[in-house]
């Protein structure tokens, strides 16, 4: 039986290491913590920070694995890269790696291709970042080179901010004690989630996406559909599928995300694995009927692909939502829970995961994993679907100490 190293055991990368499982191979997953979500699907579970290298090779050759591979984690992409190339097992390379978790390398490489792009800067001290932000005269938005998750990112009103927010924005900079700030784009954002195989690129899954109020950098709402009365979503497809094809990624996930500013989608960020809390293991299959973990799977292993089993969604109606919950007030106090049984037997709602409980109190959402819940829902069409959000909205109670009652 061949052997697999999954690298990454948490929620979101547990649908993966299972999919190994159910394909008949023997898994083995690595993780930082012994009671890691993974865990609860592997034939072997080894203890291990996803982001050293040498510990995570050295798991690798102890079990002879014939694929090494993660999803949903830009931090674990350049150490499967690396265990991958020193295997000599099928991977996108360290360079290609670096190129896709490295927001300042992708920036440079989108404007030597003159693919549409904000202004940007490399900033190793606060005083460098205020001078941006000074000279831009606009508003700006201060990001670690290489986090994940939202974490360590800052909205610039004036340059004074970026004094108040660098050390701890460049804390989560892994390759180097650098920031990049770039112009804020105050537009509508989007999220395109792909695969790309020999070097051709596929754009399967496009969200419309909001935010919570008190932070515009959290997303609170990804609602996916194959098109989209507002927004040219062929431009989108066509454009994103240029930008994989010339980076040179020769096969694998890809999300991106793009805002839209006077006609012309601008890439944000995109990351060469796919989009987590459940994007590619639960929301591409169900938008495309493609299944891409088998996918992911055979073209790790070096196994031929039928490409005409990856190429374009097969249900151009249907849609999809990835609703987060938040609460605007500081600390509310939950009394009760309702209807969570009732939203989770609905055949429409593929998860429901609130991480509170009676007795917790809740908070605004500081980043992407401080948000309190969410819900995947999907229908045949738009229409089906916004009956369904408002069913949820109607049935989801959270009961407060301090009031009566509240919804999420």
């Amino acid at each position: 039986m061949e052997r697999i190293l999954v690298i990454a055991g948490g929620a979101w990368q547990a649908p993966l290491v299972e999919r190994v499982k159910e394909l008949g191979y023997e898994v083995i997953n690595s993780n930082l913590y012994e009671d890691s979500p993974g865990f609860a699907f592997a034939d072997h579970c080894e203890v291990a920070d996803v982001l050293d290298k040498e510990r995570n090779l050295e798991i690798a050759r102890k079990y002879d694995v014939r694929a090494v591979m993660t999803d949903e984690s830009d931090i674990a992409v350049p150490t499967v890269a690396y265990v991958a190339e020193k295997m000599g097992l099928p991977g996108i390379g360290e360079d290609m790696a670096g190129l896709f978790t490295n927001k300042y390398r992708m920036r440079c490489f989108c404007r030597e291709k003159e693919i549409s792009s904000v202004e940007f800067c490399l900033c190793r001290t606060p005083e460098e970042a205020a001078e941006f932000v000074r000279g831009l005269g606009r508003r700006c938005i201060m990001k670690p080179l290489d986090s994940q998750s939202s974490r360590g990112v800052f909205i610039l009103d004036e340059p004074q901010d970026a004094f108040r927010f660098f050390e701890k924005s460049v804390s989560y900079s892994s390759t180097e004690s650098s920031v990049i700030v770039e112009r804020f784009i105050d537009g509508v954002e989007f999220t395109v989630d792909g695969l790309v195989y020999n070097g051709r690129h596929c754009s399967l899954a496009i969200s419309e996406k909001k935010h919570f109020s008190h932070n515009p950098s959290i997303a609170s709402e990804l609602f996916f559909s194959y098109e989209n009365e507002n927004y040219d979503y062929e431009k989108l497809r066509r454009q994103n599928d240029r930008l994989v094809e010339q980076s040179g990624l020769p096969f694998g996930f890809t999300h991106a995300e793009y805002k839209w500013e006077n006609g012309e989608f601008y890439l944000i960020e995109i990351a060469a694995r796919g989009g987590g809390t459940r994007i590619s293991s639960h929301i591409v299959p169900l938008m495309t009927g493609i299944d891409n973990y088998r996918f992911l799977i055979e073209a790790s292993l070096g196994y031929p692909i039928d490409e005409s089993q990856i190429r374009g969604p097969k249900a151009t109606r249907r849609c999809a939502v990835l609703k987060f919950l938040s609460e605007e007030r500081a600390g509310a106090l939950v009394s009760a829970i309702r209807g969570a049984e009732e939203v989770r037997a609905n055949p429409h709602i593929l998860e429901l995961r609130l991480e509170f409980g009676v007795g917790d109190r809740v908070y605004q959402a500081q980043d992407d994993r401080s948000r309190i819940g969410f819900y995947v829902a999907y229908g045949e069409s738009e229409q089906e679907l916004r009956r369904t959000m408002d069913w949820v909205r109607e049935t989801l109670k959270i009961e407060y100490e301090e009031t009566d009652e509240e919804v999420l």
